[in-house]
C-alpha cells in the first residue's frame, strides 16, 4: 500500500478510478499554516473512510488495521491484538508490529507526493518491540520527521490500550 497505483488498483475500485480519485485525492496546498501549530502536510485531504475503503482485500485489511485518526503532520491507525496478529507464544507478533508501522508511513506519504507525477515506496523499516500485549487493540501514530523532496522519514510509536508503549519504528521512503 505504498503507492498510489495499489490505492487505485483497479481489482480494488473497479472502473471507478475517477471518482475514486476525486474522493482520495482532493488537492489542497501543501504545507499551508493554520496559524496554530505545525503546517498542515498533506498535500491530497485525507479521508479516512476512503481509506478504510482502499485497504480492502490487502495485508492491512486481513490483520484488522482500521484508520482511526488524522492531525496535521500525523496519523494513526488500530490492530486488534488477535489470533491474526499473535506469536505462537499468545502475544503481538513482531512482524504485525512492523506491518502496522509501515503502512501508516508508507499512507502519509501518499498523502503528501505530487500524485500521479511521483510515487512512494519504503526503502528503509527499523523497529524496536518495548513491550508485549497479549490481547486487546494497538494503535500506532506516524508523525513526520523529514518531508524532503527524494525522502521522508517517520516516526511511528505504537500504543496498547493503557497508553503504554510498545514499539518505536522509523521508516524511511524513497520519492520516485
Amino acid at each position: 500500500m505504498s503507492t498510489p497505483d495499489a490505492l487505485l488498483s483497479s481489482d480494488i475500485i473497479g472502473n471507478n478510478a475517477n471518482l475514486f480519485t476525486s474522493i482520495y485525492f482532493t488537492s489542497k496546498p501543501s504545507r499551508f499554516s493554520t496559524g496554530y501549530g505545525p503546517p498542515v502536510i498533506w498535500k491530497h485531504d485525507p479521508n479516512l473512510q476512503a481509506l478504510n475503503q482502499v485497504r480492502e482485500e490487502t495485508a492491512v485489511s486481513h490483520l484488522g488495521i482500521q484508520f482511526s485518526a488524522i492531525g496535521d503532520d500525523w496519523l494513526e491507525a488500530s490492530m486488534p491484538v488477535d489470533a491474526r496478529t499473535k506469536q505462537p507464544a499468545g502475544i503481538l507478533h513482531g512482524g504485525a508490529t512492523a506491518l502496522l508501522a509501515e503502512t501508516l508511513g508508507s499512507v502519509g506519504s501518499v498523502l503528501i507526493v505530487d500524485w500521479p507525477r511521483q510515487q512512494a515506496v519504503g526503502i528503509e523499516l527499523n523497529i524496536s518491540h518495548l513491550r508485549s500485549v497479549e490481547q486487546g487493540q494497538v494503535t500506532g501514530r506516524a508523525t513526520a520527521i523529514r518531508i524532503g523532496r527524494r525522502t521522508h522519514v517517520w516516526d511511528i510509536r505504537v500504543r496498547d490500550e493503557a497508553d503504554r508503549l510498545i514499539a518505536v519504528a522509523r521508516l524511511t521512503m524513497a520519492i520516485l
